[in-house]
């Protein structure tokens, strides 16, 4: 089988690779680092790229700008896939604001041209499209919510397994960021929907793991553990640090892909993440850093929130769990910590 995975040096792109290379199947990545042109150097995946090559089989990396269509549709005439994972992205909630243009292009049109290119070439190719929570924009904001001593907490009982696929994607504050992945999301449906294409959208939470370059304006956990092991001041903005995250670790985002490869159901939607077991606050998340690892942050507390953020946000992974029972949750948080406390000593040692 021939997979072709896009953003392959980054977080979930990686671990595609490492996943598809290890069945022994040929993998192609596509990445050119635009994440050192979002972050700077500290944002670059060159790294990753590196150690994927050395590590793997079957995997070469191509280094195409998803914008260059003429690039892409060659590609796919050349070498057609049986799956595509397509994870590159610009993936920064506050960077889209700086740069709207290269941030449209890179996940809207980026998009379109890889949806494009698997209809002409691969039509019967599986399309795995990494979306995002930020569809949503701020509505997850206007459930009834209490503040606990550490977290904010969904107020009702049935919203207790958080957010769902129903939610609307419309009528709310997206950032810049959030309305050109639902530009995407919407496009990846369509294509499943109108043209019969196997697309599968999967509106994550908090993608992370290990192998996350994590920086301020993305990466929330990879950067907070990277601070606290390296020791520098750390900024929490808004809702007093107790706002709440679900982390899933990239190979269960990986598995999910998998999954539904195997039985695809054309333009369906889901959300992933690590759901109400892996959800925790800032606060809760830092608590945890100084009790696996010994670190204590220095951080301190900004009165503004950024816009549109989320202030307790969980993945319901009803559905996905419904449609693929054999897919759940296989790293809790506390381990996830562990492998990023161990990675981020090893880069500093």
């Amino acid at each position: 089988m021939r997979v072709m995975v896009t953003g392959s040096s980054g977080l979930i792109g990686s671990a595609a690779v490492r996943h598809w290379d290890a069945a022994g199947d040929q993998v192609i990545g596509i990445d050119n680092d635009m994440r050192a042109t979002f972050f700077g150097p500290d944002g670059s995946t060159r790294w990753n790229q590196s150690q994927l090559e050395s590590e793997t089989k079957n995997f070469r990396t191509v280094s195409i700008d998803i914008r260059d269509r003429d690039a892409i549709l060659d590609l796919f005439k050349n070498e057609p896939p049986d799956l595509v994972v397509h994870c590159a992205a610009q993936p920064s909630h506050d960077k889209a604001a700086a740069i709207p243009f290269l941030d449209f292009e890179v996940n809207a049109v980026g998009t379109l041209n890889l949806l494009e290119a698997t209809r002409q070439f691969a039509p019967d190719a599986v399309f795995c499209h990494m979306s995002t929570n930020k569809v949503y924009g701020d509505a997850p904001n206007e459930l009834p919510l209490k503040e606990l001593e550490t977290r904010w907490e969904y107020a009702n009982p049935e919203d207790y397994d958080g957010i769902d696929e129903s939610c609307r994607i419309d009528q709310t504050m997206h950032s810049l960021f959030g309305a050109s992945k639902t530009a995407a999301d919407v496009l990846a449906q369509e294509y499943g929907k109108y043209f019969g294409l196997k697309t599968g959208v999967f509106r994550g939470g908090c993608l992370t793991g290990a192998s996350h370059s994590g920086v301020e304006l993305h990466g929330f956990l990879s950067y907070l553990v990277h601070v606290a092991v390296v020791g520098k001041p750390y900024t929490i903005f808004g809702y007093k640090g107790k706002q709440v995250r679900d982390q899933i670790e990239c190979s269960d985002v990986v598995k999910a892909f998998e999954a539904f490869a195997k039985n695809p159901r054309p333009g369906e939607v889901y959300n992933i993440g690590g759901g109400r077991e892996n959800a925790a606050s800032v606060l809760e998340c830092i608590a945890l850093i100084e009790e696996i690892g010994g670190y204590k942050l220095d951080f301190s507390l900004a009165e503004d929130n950024r816009k549109g953020d989320h202030i307790c946000y969980i993945s319901d992974l009803s559905k996905l769990r419904a449609h693929y029972p054999d897919w759940d949750i296989r790293v809790s948080l506390k381990e996830i910590l562990r492998q990023m406390i161990a990675s981020a000593e090893q880069k500093v040692s």
